[in-house]
């Protein structure tokens, strides 16, 4: 309670606790000092006989009672909780955390530093290093990706092949480490194309990679293909690394159905990938690393696919599939 952004408030706050403190271990001497008449009644009586007698209150309950207040004064003296004021103790919870964290450091960080300095690949064949990734694996993406890292509807599987920002060694690092920002135009809320238009250009969508379509509404979906999408998937719709995904395999980030598909087409999606380099450290990031390495998925080193007129891919126009 140290970042108040008026004084008040801290005087406030101080007024209040210590007050409540006393009130209460002051209600507590007037019962005490009160005369009381064992065995006789007060007078009041509820529901036709229930009497109230004049008793005192307990010797122990009015010492415990008494030790509860004299606690109270006494915790707050040694920690925070009248206002700015910090305590004799001075201690808060981020202190308490910084100190937790250097802890760990002091006794896992040589554990860390040992992973770190040696190449991916060497940690994936590691069953200690395996071990220690999937432990960051089932804490921080499990969530998303599922335990098994199979992923689910809009989060991608990490057991196959199929690599949007490509999937060396160095790019799921890169990827874990910046994060990544992918985004799929809507094509019909401005709208670009017409309710017809959109299943059109879906069930041609749907051809390239052998699923059942209507041989005349691909026709005519694969001519808005190449004024609407090429640019992105490329003419062959094959896709392009950081930019677009490949639509003629059997990965479907957002399901492969014509619902699902036209949902794409007509409002577009949008998908990030939070950053955790700085969260964890280059040391679990690189653990995190050799894990998703180690399931199988990762390729040895994919040329990334060119745009159209040959430059490299710009990864703020990238769209799931």
């Amino acid at each position: 309670m140290s970042d108040f952004v008026n004084s008040f408030w801290s005087i406030y706050v101080t007024v209040i606790s210590l007050v409540s403190i006393l009130a209460c271990g002051l209600l507590l001497w007037q019962q005490s000092s009160h005369k009381h008449s064992p065995g006789k009644t007060t007078g009041h009586v509820w529901d036709e006989n229930l009497e109230e007698f004049s008793n005192p209150l307990p010797n122990w309950w009015r010492w415990l009672f008494y030790l509860t207040v004299i606690y109270a004064l006494i915790y707050l003296a040694m920690f925070p909780g009248l206002g700015s004021f910090k305590g004799a103790f001075g201690w808060s919870s981020v202190g308490q955390y910084d100190a937790e964290q250097k802890l760990a450091e002091t006794n896992y960080g040589p554990i860390f530093e040992k992973y770190r300095s040696q190449d991916i690949k060497t940690v994936a064949a590691s069953s200690e290093g395996r071990e220690m990734g999937q432990r960051l694996y089932m804490t921080y993406c499990s969530q998303c990706h599922g335990s098994d890292a199979r992923g689910a509807k809009g989060f991608p599987n990490l057991t196959d092949k199929d690599w949007l920002w490509g999937g060396t060694s160095e790019k799921i690092k890169e990827t874990l480490t910046n994060g990544r920002d992918a985004m799929m135009p809507a094509k019909g809320l401005k709208p670009d194309l017409t309710p017809e238009q959109i299943v059109d250009l879906a069930t041609y969508v749907r051809s390239l990679s052998g699923l059942s379509k209507d041989d005349g509404r691909a026709a005519k979906g694969k001519e808005l293909f190449a004024v609407a999408c090429a640019a992105c998937h490329g003419p062959e719709a094959k896709g392009v690394t950081g930019v677009a995904p490949n639509l003629t395999d059997s990965h479907w980030l957002y399901g492969s159905s014509e619902p699902d598909i036209v949902e794409t087409i007509t409002r577009g999606r949008v998908n990030r990938m939070p950053a955790f380099g700085e969260f964890l450290g280059e040391a679990k990031v690189h653990l995190l690393t050799a894990y998703v390495v180690s399931l199988g998925g990762s390729e040895p080193d994919p040329a990334a696919a060119p745009t159209a007129n040959g430059a490299p891919p710009a990864p703020t126009e990238a769209a799931g599939k």
